[in-house]
Order: C-alpha cells, then structure tokens, then sequence
C-alpha cells in the first residue's frame, strides 16, 4: 500500500539515538552508530521521531510499504524489559546492537534521565520536554565526581552536559535559545571547581541575559574529591 513513512538521511545522521528512544512504537535501530528503520510496519506514521532529531536527519515520504502493524506492536513492547544497566525498555533492540553488558545483573536501575541526548551540541533548540522544564546544565565531568548525581540533580530535571574546554565552542548561542524559545522554569549550573568550567557558568549567565527572561537559578560547585562547595 501507499502510506505516509519516514525517511532516514544516513548522511546526516549523527548518531545520538534521539530518534529511537523517542519511536514509540520500536521500529528505529541504531546500527554501527547510524538510525535505520528496521520495522516499516511498527512505524504508524506520525513522526514522534522528527522533533527529536537535532540534524533534520529525519522526514516523510509517501511509498510503498507495509500497513502499520498494531498488534505486532503491541506484543513486541510485552516482550521488552527494563535491562540490567538500566537502559530503558523502549530501547532495548536498539541498546543490544550497540553491546550494552546484559550479563551484570547487580547493576540498579536507577537512573532519573529523563530525555536523550543530552550533549549540549546534540539537543535540538526546541523539544517537548523543555515545555515547562527545570532545566540542568553541567560540566560532564560533576556526574563522575559527585557520587549522588542523579538523585540530587538529574531528578525532575532535564539534563544538558558539556565541557567548554573540550569542546572548544561557546555555549551561550545554543543555551540562549533554548531558553528564548521554550518555557523553562528555573536553570540550575553544576559546575567543578577546576577553573576551565568557568565556561559553562559564563554562558549559563550570558544566555540568561540575552533571552531577556527573568527565571531563577543557581550555580553548584563540586569540588574535586566529590563534595559540594558552598
């Protein structure tokens, strides 16, 4: 049959995998680091994949291709389980082909991430979970130092990172949109104590006063053996 279907440019797939956590239906799959659609008929055509795409990788086509498939859907997602690592379980086909260790069971599932990606660079300007967000923006590096991350900072958050060095870009055009353009309700600033994430807070600060937008915010500092500085 004739239907409406998306298409992937592999070209300007960068691989974040926003596309396949955000197919409700499975029919995405990250294959060696590129977004394929594996299943035409788990894709029901309404393109929950296309505002999460930060590369417009992603667009619709009207072709030949399989009716959608809700049945199948439906008993595909009965056989998805939340995975050891903690890997969400609307990904899973998409996490086994990229080698998440299924074999450490002890692992916990307690991450409170809540949307992908999250790379400053990667996120898209606009998204539906910025609609009245606390929005987080870290150093990369605070999750590794501080052993309670995600718990005290990620929880009810949505969560961008990066690090100004590494990166060698300057965040406050992207970070200034995204506040300009969405509905975000505060903005909190985890940063280390090491001089280069000066970065990150100059930006946050400048973004803040370009949107022209008064919202609250703090600025978080962990210090290098873990604990928070006042």
């Amino acid at each position: 049959m004739i239907r409406k279907i998306i298409k992937i440019d592999k070209n300007k797939c960068n691989g974040c995998g926003a596309c396949a956590a955000a197919c409700h239906e499975g029919a995405i799959e990250m294959i060696n680091g590129k977004a394929k659609l594996t299943r035409e008929d788990y894709c029901d055509g309404l393109g929950d994949c296309l505002p999460a795409c930060p590369t417009g990788a992603i667009t619709f086509e009207e072709r030949e291709a399989p009716a959608y498939n809700e049945a199948a859907v439906i008993e595909a997602k009965k056989r998805l389980t939340p995975l050891p690592c903690g890997c969400p379980s609307t990904q899973s086909k998409a996490i086994h082909r990229e080698g998440c260790d299924l074999s450490d069971t002890s692992a916990p599932i307690n991450s409170q991430l809540s949307q992908w990606p999250v790379q400053i660079k990667l996120v898209p300007l606009n998204a539906p979970y910025f609609n009245s967000a606390k929005l987080l923006v870290a150093a990369d590096c605070t999750a590794f130092a501080y052993g309670n991350f995600h718990n005290e900072f990620i929880k009810n958050h949505i969560t961008l990172i990066g690090c100004p060095k590494l990166d060698s870009v300057d965040y406050t055009e992207k970070l200034t949109a995204i506040i300009k353009n969405n509905n975000i309700k505060s903005v909190t600033v985890v940063r280390m104590e090491v001089p280069c994430c000066g970065g990150i807070e100059y930006a946050v600060k400048e973004a803040l006063q370009a949107s022209g937008k008064f919202i609250p915010w703090r600025v978080v500092t962990i210090s290098t053996d873990g604990g928070i500085l006042d």
